[in-house]
């Protein structure tokens, strides 16, 4: 006789995982697309202040802020 009781649970796990990653990409698009425009600002300001481009352009910038502000939202 085979224990079922263990599969049972798998595809309960597998449901709530997949709406909370759909949500976190969606999340992560809204506030990338927010703060591009800032970056875009900042990079360019610092462009014209330096007159040499920084190492990190828009996107990146934009990017990593909103690697970093989205999992907060989730901590929390």
């Amino acid at each position: 006789m085979t224990d079922q009781t263990t599969d049972l649970m798998m595809p309960r796990e597998r449901n709530r995982a997949a709406p909370l990653k759909r949500e976190f990409y969606a999340y992560f698009t809204i506030i990338f697309l927010a703060t591009l425009p800032l970056a875009i600002l900042t990079w360019a300001l610092t462009a014209l202040r330096q007159f040499r481009l920084p190492a990190k352009g828009p996107i990146a910038r934009a990017w990593s802020q909103a690697r970093v502000i989205t999992p907060m939202i989730f901590a929390a």
